[in-house]
């Protein structure tokens, strides 16, 4: 209450040349006394305010002091470092507050640089979604934007991917838009501890690598959909859990008081966070392994055709290159059949070892190949 009554009496005195105690008191609905104790914080924290006795005397700002950021409310501050987002700011329901801020900001930009804002905009966009997708905005986003940004607790129910339904309680810490598909990072504080909605957060994968919001349609990937393990993260001491937000089918926030709210944890880093669980996630997709010999030129293209960390932890471990520039390499992969796809793609850059099944497979194919462009 206090910081906004001071920055109201900040922007009263730039307006003007000068006011009295009695009209700042007046603009501000209190006393004098506090006008004054006001005056002296403002000065204290570097705001050049000088206060002239006597009968014309009053407040002021001294040496054209003009503050930048005036008057930006708490939403339109959070939205404003969210700005360059509109999609998304849209979908949770700050697109008003973004704006307001935007005015705000530019009002207070000298002349010179007001411009600046929509030249920056004729010279990037961002374009969230995947390839190959419908992106769309989950009827429940909005409300749940207002819970992570107030913290307060919220009842779900969730549906997960087999179909059934279940209840808990969570508290919203953060936000996430990956690939156009919106999810929650949320601790459970309520309901049965230990049982990970990863599976249903994760979602589908299209051929991009990126998931699946309902309804999209992809270039169809002979990968299939694998199932991340259903199984709590042992460093996850605090128990957070990844949904996904378009499968929340009812969803109601709790009182705005010390009971519907809860502490955040600030040692909870959001963007660590996600960044362990998406890594965690593609290494659980890595179930089958393949052994290749590789030339030099296929160990460069290698990380592009198969997951690059994988790819990469592979050929540092590999063997060392025989007489040709060769390198043996245990790969692991999603399947065989992901495997077949991916490493065709390198043709004679790469060489198929093990298993057996695999190197029939692309003999088969070569050979086939060979006889069509004899």
């Amino acid at each position: 209450m206090r910081a906004a009554r001071l920055i109201k009496m900040v922007l009263l005195l730039q307006s003007r040349p000068m006011m009295t105690a009695a009209e700042l008191a007046q603009e501000l609905a209190v006393s004098e006394r506090t006008v004054t104790r006001d005056a002296l914080a403002l000065s204290e924290a570097g705001v050049p305010v000088y206060a002239e006795r006597g009968r014309s005397g009053g407040y002021r700002l001294i040496g054209g002091y003009r503050t930048r950021l005036t008057g930006l409310a708490r939403t339109e501050a959070e939205a404003l470092f969210l700005s360059g987002l509109p999609g998304a700011l849209r979908e949770m329901g700050l697109d008003d507050a973004a704006s307001a801020a935007r005015l705000k900001v530019s009002a207070a930009l000298l002349p010179a640089l007001r411009d600046a804002p929509a030249s920056a905009a004729r010279r990037f966009h961002l374009d969230a979604p995947g390839w190959y997708q419908e992106p769309s905005t989950p009827e429940l986003l909005a409300p749940l934007a207002g819970a992570v940004w107030a913290d307060r607790r919220v009842s779900a129910r969730y549906r997960r991917r087999d179909g059934s339904e279940v209840e808990r309680v969570l508290e919203p810490y953060g936000l996430v838009l990956k690939a156009g598909v919106w999810y929650v990072c949320a601790r459970a504080d309520g309901g049965p501890r230990g049982i990970s909605d990863s599976r249903d957060a994760a979602g589908s994968r299209n051929a991009t690598g990126s998931r699946d919001a309902p309804g999209s349609r992809h270039i169809p990937d002979p990968r299939g959909t694998p199932d991340p393990p259903d199984v709590p993260d042992p460093c996850d001491p605090a128990d957070f859990r990844v949904y996904r937000i378009d499968r929340f089918s009812a969803l109601t926030l709790h009182a705005h008081d010390e009971h519907g709210c809860f502490v955040r944890d600030e040692a909870f880093d959001l963007s660590a966070f996600w960044e362990q669980r998406a890594a965690g996630f593609a290494r659980s997709l890595l179930r089958a392994e393949v052994v290749v010999r590789v030339s030099a030129s296929g160990a460069e293209s290698l990380p592009y055709a198969v997951d690059r960390a994988a790819a990469n932890e592979a050929l540092t471990a590999a063997s060392a290159p025989d007489d040709l520039g060769r390198v043996t390499v245990a790969l692991p992969v999603e399947s065989l059949e992901v495997a077949y796809t991916q490493l065709l793609a390198l043709g004679p850059e790469v060489e198929v070892l093990e298993p057996p099944e695999l190197r029939a497979r692309f003999a088969e194919a070569l050979t086939a190949a060979a006889r069509l462009y004899a």
